[in-house]
Formats: structure tokens, sequence, C-alpha cells
């Protein structure tokens, strides 16, 4: 068993084309020896966001803390919050975005392979 504490863990700037104010977290992957998911913390500070993509897996997002909105391929925004569950489809454009004054914190979990 593996046990993480997400202040323990570097912040690393997220270094994707298209990220602003961006940082991510892996407190668990195969690194760890976990034989199917990564798990990613981002943090976005105000007027941060992720790059506009997609992938050709599911992504399993949990919103820590915060306020956010998700951004799909035709633009359209969501507004996403604190215990809200979000699950983006393979091939599914998308996007996420601080719309608060504090950090928008969430959980990504994403096939091992892709971390």
């Amino acid at each position: 068993m593996k046990i993480t504490k997400l202040p323990d863990l570097e912040k690393i700037p997220v270094a994707m084309e298209g990220a602003s104010g961006a940082w991510k977290q892996v407190p668990i992957s195969r690194d760890h020896g976990s034989p199917m998911f990564s798990f990613r913390v981002f943090t976005l500070e105000p007027g941060g966001h992720t790059p506009f993509h997609g992938h050709d897996f599911e992504h399993l997002n949990y919103i820590i803390e915060g306020e956010g909105e998700t951004v799909d391929a035709e633009g359209a925004r969501k507004r996403v919050a604190q215990g809200d569950f979000v699950l983006v489809l393979p091939g599914e454009k998308h996007q996420y975005r601080n719309a608060g004054n504090g950090p928008f914190v969430f959980i990504c979990a994403v096939p091992k392979e892709y971390e």
C-alpha cells in the first residue's frame, strides 16, 4: 500500500503549449507500482488554464478546491466547483480554466501509460 501526502509533492509547471498558470503534482503513477492509473493533481492559478486538447482515452476528474469551468470543442463553458466529478470521453477536446479568485485544484486520473 502506498500513501502519499499532497503537500509533500513537488509542484511542476505544466509545460504543454497553451497552458498558463498551471502546476502538476503526481501522487500515484506507474512509478509507484500502480497497475492501471495515474492520478495527477493540477492547480490553476487565478486566470490560469490547461491547454485546449484531446486524447484517445478518457479522463476522470474530481474538483478538490475552487471554482473553474470546462470548455468543450464548441467553446461551450460549464461551471465546476469543489465536489464535482467530470468525465472527459476519449477524443473529446477540452480545457479547464480557473474562474475564481483563488486556486482551482482538481484530480485527473488517466491510464498509467500516459503519465
